[in-house]
């Protein structure tokens, strides 16, 4: 009785342990999050998506909803394009890469709501839920990203960056660093949802079902309990059973062997055998 279950307290060693780890890989994954909103929220408000090289026909710069270029003057920089009025975005393709990076930034700030949900629901419905969200918010960025470069066939662009820019050809602009930001933050979410689901799917039991739920295993059945393989060493420490023969104390009668029998003639002969019962057990 003096070994009680030194398993399920090992157990709940390794259970705390890994719900500590877990604790500090979701903080970091909701950091992280965070991080990826601003990186979102920043790559649709700047138009510094493609801009002037030294070898540009103009000078200019161009992000999803907004197109800078020189005025009339040629000295001051002057950006078109609002969001209450999608006619003055300058091509169909910057309005389409708008629509679906501005969905994904909406359903981040959504996700980040519902991280105030951990203090209601269990946390691996909100990490289901936070993923899925994390995963619409990947697909509509890689659409974005795909789409933006359709547009650089426009009138608007090939003042700036010559008449050969084409699709997904900017001619003499090159891409600047929202562009570059905008890829980083599509991988940023993918690895985001996966560890989202991670999180939300990988537990550890603190009592293995095969041990009875009192949490008490005694020395003596301790010969027929499952134990782990992660846990061999300890369970060779303190399983260290020795067989033990019950023998005749010295003031019995002479016993027949144990491994003889009664044969037939024994009980016509009406013999009554004074002799307790064989033990063939051996006790752990």
């Amino acid at each position: 009785m003096e070994h009680k279950y030194e398993y399920s307290s090992e157990a709940g060693v390794h259970h705390a342990n890994y719900m500590r780890n877990s604790k500090a890989i979701g903080v970091l994954w909701g950091v992280f999050t965070i991080c990826f909103a601003i990186i979102n929220i920043v790559v649709f408000i700047q138009p510094h998506w493609i801009g002037d090289t030294q070898d540009s026909k103009g000078t200019g710069h161009f992000g999803l909803w907004q197109a800078c270029h020189l005025v009339q003057d040629g000295q001051d920089v002057a950006c078109e394009g609002r969001l209450d009025d999608f006619n003055t975005i300058a091509s169909p393709a910057f309005r389409a890469a708008t629509v679906f990076v501005g969905l994904s930034v909406i359903v981040i700030l959504l996700c980040i709501c519902c991280m105030l949900l951990f203090f209601v629901f269990h946390s691996s419905t909100v990490f289901h839920i936070c993923g899925w969200m994390q995963v619409f918010c990947t697909v509509c960025m890689v659409v974005g990203v795909l789409t933006f470069p359709a547009g650089w066939d426009s009138d608007v662009v090939k003042e700036v960056c010559g008449p050969e820019s084409d699709n997904y050809d900017p001619g003499q602009c090159g891409v600047r660093w929202a562009y570059i930001l905008a890829i980083i933050g599509v991988c940023d979410c993918v690895v985001l949802a996966a560890l989202a689901f991670v999180l939300g799917t990988r537990y550890v039991k603190v009592v293995p079902e095969q041990y009875p739920p009192n949490g008490s295993v005694y020395r003596g059945e301790m010969n027929t309990a499952f134990v782990p393989d992660n846990q061999s060493t300890t369970s060779r420490k303190f399983m260290n059973l020795q067989p033990v023969m019950l023998m005749p104390q010295p003031g019995d009668p002479e016993r027949f062997s144990e491994f003889s029998h009664r044969t037939t003639r024994s009980k016509a002969s009406g013999h009554r055998s004074d002799y307790g019962p064989v033990m063939h057990n051996f006790q752990l």
